[in-house]
């Protein structure tokens, strides 16, 4: 939770976070989103470079939402580590190279679709341009699974893995990105299997939901209008303001960070309606003190667990993902049309970050 801030002059202080008795007093300013940010994204940073120096595979939880997060703050113009970022993107491009034999074969890396699509939306934001090895990537995926309509990933780690609606959105999204010109009638029927598959495909909890728009904004469907599917998504949200990833579940950073940035970044009207506002400072509250989202894991536990460098223990992987989320969602929210600089904080402010 948010820590209780003291009152010295009229300002209110609180590790790093600095804003008037006024400002508290009417929900929540621009300035205190950018403040957030600011104070997550060294985390955020360290967690990244953290994985890559003791692992050689990338992660979705490590590499793939970091970047997303980080690529969009040094948009904004915030202070973001451009050599580590580059480093995240040759990691996850040297993971992709290590295994292009398995993915020309069509056997693919561990978590196969999943561990393929969020890699390719990595080097997508991270600007890096198709080469043989991107190639080989999306040729695995148009072949897998090509008798079903939809691409779906079993999976025991909850939310990151599992949800068929995000492992179609992932591959559809990396086919549009990498897939080449002689792969294009290809990929042309895949995504009509998948905009097909969207009128009887029925989301089961939040991730589903989540990636039900994504899927539907990029691909369309004559039977699904996106308001429908943005209300069903929007009747989810919990008094707090939040979204829990499961029904039987409390509001969480990770399930409200990524419908945040879903609506915001599908070209819904939708940034100045109290729901967004509602979730913003949902979010806003739910920032630690040191800057990081928890978010305890639902995950077994199958891979060895190793220290990133982030809080919060056997539960950071999770928390470094609902970070990274809630940290692009609070991006999303700032405009990146309008913002073009990063005010910076308030003189006088304690620097705590």
């Amino acid at each position: 939770m948010r820590p209780l801030p003291i009152c010295l002059s009229g300002i209110w202080i609180s590790l790093g976070v600095c804003w008037s008795a006024d400002d508290l007093s009417d929900g929540f300013e621009n300035s205190q989103v950018r403040v957030a940010v600011q104070r997550a994204i060294p985390l955020i940073e360290k967690a990244a470079a953290g994985s890559a120096e003791q692992r050689r595979c990338f992660t979705c939880h490590h590499q793939a939402i970091p970047v997303l997060a980080l690529s969009q703050a040094e948009k904004l113009g915030f202070d973001v580590d451009s050599e580590n970022l580059k480093r995240q993107i040759s990691h996850t491009h040297a993971h992709l190279q290590r295994g292009q034999q398995k993915y020309t074969d069509g056997k693919g890396q561990g978590g196969r679709v999943v561990t393929a699509g969020y890699a390719l939306w990595t080097l997508e934001v991270g600007g890096h341009r198709s080469d043989d090895v991107t190639a080989a990537v999306t040729g695995f995926l148009l072949g897998d699974q090509k008798d079903r309509n939809h691409w779906q990933h079993d999976s025991k780690r909850p939310p990151m893995s599992g949800s068929p609606f995000m492992t179609s959105y992932v591959a559809i999204r990396g086919l549009n990105s990498f897939g080449t010109p002689e792969q294009q009638k290809q990929i042309d029927q895949r995504r009509l299997a998948v905009q097909n598959w969207l009128n009887s495909a029925r989301p089961k909890d939040t991730e589903d939901h989540v990636f039900r728009l994504r899927l539907l904004a990029t691909l369309g469907n004559q039977e699904l209008s996106l308001s429908t599917v943005t209300g069903g998504l929007l009747a989810l949200q919990r008094p707090d303001g939040g979204w829990a990833q499961h029904p039987d579940q409390l509001s969480d950073a990770y399930a409200t960070g990524t419908v945040v940035a879903a609506l915001l970044s599908t070209g819904i009207e939708i940034k100045e309606s109290a729901e967004i506002r509602d979730a913003i400072g949902y979010l806003l509250n739910e920032q630690l003190d040191d800057g990081s989202w928890f978010v305890r894991t639902r995950a077994e536990g199958f891979q060895e667990y190793f220290e990133s460098g982030f809080p919060h223990d056997e539960h950071q992987f999770i928390s470094t993902g609902a970070s990274a989320w809630s940290t692009l969602a609070l991006l999303y929210f700032l405009n990146s049309d309008a913002l073009q600089t990063v005010t910076p904080l308030p003189a006088g402010c304690i620097d705590a970050f």
